[in-house]
C-alpha cells in the first residue's frame, strides 16, 4: 500500500476495507494482530470510530505503512466533514447579515428550523427576493435627503412584513383622491376624543386605503410607512413605537400626506424613521418629500394659518390654560397642540405631560395589529379579513 495522504472524502474505514480484502484477512484477524476488540475494528470500518495516535501507530505496523498516514486520512476526512459545516455556518451568517431572524421567529414571521437551507428559502420567499444577494425592492428610505434605497436589514424585513399583511386587509371601495378627502375630513371632526381613534382604520378603508399596526423591531427608529399594492391600493403603516395621541395622530396624517401626493407609487415604499419624538429632523433639515408630508398633516390637524398667528400671539407665555383654549377653539385634544409646539421647539418636551395621554391601545383595538402582545398565524393564507374593513384579527395571541 501507498503511502497516500489524501483521504479524498473518503473515511479511513474504507481504506482498512481495501487492505483487508487485498490480504484476505477478516475483521476478527485484523483484530486479533491489533489485540483489540473486534468492536472497535468494526466501528472503525463504519467511521463511527475516529482513528487516535495510538490506533494509527497500530495501523502502520499491521499494514507496513507509517503512522503518518493514518492521521492524515483521518484528519482529511475530519476536515472535509468540517466543511460541509462551514459551508452551513456561512449560510446561516449572511442569512442574519439579511434580516433579524431571531426576532423573525420570535414574532411568527417565519418558523424556526435547524436546516439552514430550508431557512434561506423561508427567508428568501419572506423578503420576496430570489437570491441572497438581491436586495428587496420595497426597501427605500424617503425620508432621507440623501442614501435613497439605503435601509437596516430590520427595516427592510419590518417593511416585507408590511407588504405582506397589507394584502390581507380588505377595504370597501377603489382609492380616489375624491373619496381619500373626504376620509381626511371625517378624521378632522374625531380630533377631540382620544377614543375616536378606533374608528381610524374603518373610516380609511372607505376610501380604499389600508391601514396596519407593526410593532417596531428594536434599534430600527421607524414611525410609519406608506407603499402600495398598485396604483389604487395604498397601505398606510404605522409602528406606534411612542404611545401618545399627537404622534399617533401625527403619523396618521404624515402618512396620508404620502398616500395623498402619490408617493411610493414606483413600487418603493416610503419609509420614516424618527418622525416623532426628541430625535425628529427640524422641518429645513427633511427631504422636500417630507416637507410636503408635514405641511399635509400640520393642516390636517390643526389649521398651519390659524396655528402660527396664536403662536405669534402667544409665545412664549404657553400657559397650560391657553394651551387647552386654542384646542378647544380648534376642536383637537390639548395633547396635539402641545405636541407640535414641542415638534417646534417652542416649548420643552417636559411641559405639561399629563397633557400626552396614551392612545395605541384604541388604534391596535380594531387594526389590523402585529406586535404588542398580538401574534399573527405565520401563515398568511390562513386568514383574510371578511369582516368590518380594518378590524383586527389574529390566530395566535400571546399571553
Amino acid at each position: 500500500m501507498e503511502n497516500r495522504t489524501t483521504a479524498e472524502t473518503f473515511p479511513p474505514g474504507e481504506f482498512i476495507r481495501d487492505e483487508l480484502e487485498a490480504r484476505g484477512w477478516s475483521q476478527d484477524d485484523l483484530a486479533q494482530i491489533l489485540g483489540r476488540q473486534i468492536s472497535v475494528v468494526n466501528a472503525l470500518i463504519k467511521g463511527k470510530r475516529t482513528i487516535s495516535p495510538d490506533l494509527a501507530s497500530d495501523l502502520g505496523a499491521a499494514f507496513g505503512t507509517s503512522a503518518e498516514l493514518w492521521m492524515n486520512l483521518e484528519t482529511a476526512y475530519q476536515l472535509f466533514i468540517n466543511g460541509e459545516n462551514d459551508k452551513a455556518v456561512a449560510v446561516r451568517a449572511m442569512l442574519f447579515e439579511k434580516a433579524p431572524i431571531k426576532e423573525m421567529v420570535r414574532r411568527n414571521w417565519i418558523e424556526p428550523t435547524q436546516d439552514w437551507s430550508v431557512l434561506q428559502d423561508r427567508l428568501l420567499n419572506f423578503l420576496g427576493i430570489r437570491s441572497i444577494d438581491e436586495q428587496p425592492v420595497l426597501a427605500h428610505a424617503a425620508k432621507k435627503s440623501t442614501s435613497y434605497g439605503t435601509v437596516t436589514p430590520s427595516q427592510g424585513a419590518w417593511l416585507a412584513r408590511a407588504k405582506q399583511l397589507g394584502e390581507t386587509v380588505h377595504v370597501n371601495s377603489r382609492f380616489s383622491l375624491e373619496s381619500f378627502a373626504a376620509a381626511i375630513r371625517h378624521l378632522k371632526q374625531l380630533l377631540e376624543d382620544p377614543a375616536q381613534l378606533s374608528e381610524v382604520p374603518r373610516i380609511l378603508a372607505s376610501a380604499g386605503v389600508r391601514l396596519l399596526v407593526i410593532e417596531n423591531i428594536a434599534h430600527s427608529k421607524i414611525d410609519g410607512a406608506c407603499l402600495w399594492l398598485d396604483d389604487t391600493s395604498p397601505v398606510i403603516i404605522l409602528s406606534l413605537r411612542y404611545d401618545r395621541l399627537d404622534h399617533a395622530w401625527y403619523l396618521i396624517m404624515h402618512e396620508g400626506g404620502h398616500v395623498h401626493n402619490g408617493d411610493g407609487k414606483d413600487g418603493r415604499a416610503i419609509l420614516d424613521l424618527n418622525l416623532v419624538g426628541d430625535e425628529a429632523q427640524s422641518f429645513e433639515d427633511k427631504s422636500e418629500i417630507e416637507k410636503q408630508a408635514d405641511i399635509f398633516a400640520e393642516n390636517a390637524l390643526i389649521d398651519r394659518a390659524e396655528f402660527e398667528d396664536w403662536i405669534s400671539r402667544t409665545k412664549p407665555l404657553y400657559s397650560k390654560a391657553k394651551i387647552v383654549g386654542f384646542a378647544r377653539r380648534v376642536h383637537v385634544h390639548p395633547a396635539l397642540v402641545l405636541g407640535q409646539l414641542q415638534h417646534r421647539n417652542e416649548v420643552m418636551w417636559s411641559h405639561s405631560r399629563e397633557m400626552l395621554v396614551k392612545a395605541r391601545h384604541f388604534l391596535t383595538s380594531t387594526a389590523l395589529t402585529d406586535g404588542f402582545g398580538q401574534v399573527l398565524s405565520v401563515h398568511l393564507e390562513d386568514f383574510k379579513l371578511s369582516h368590518y374593513p380594518g378590524a383586527r384579527r389574529t390566530l395566535d395571541r400571546e399571553v
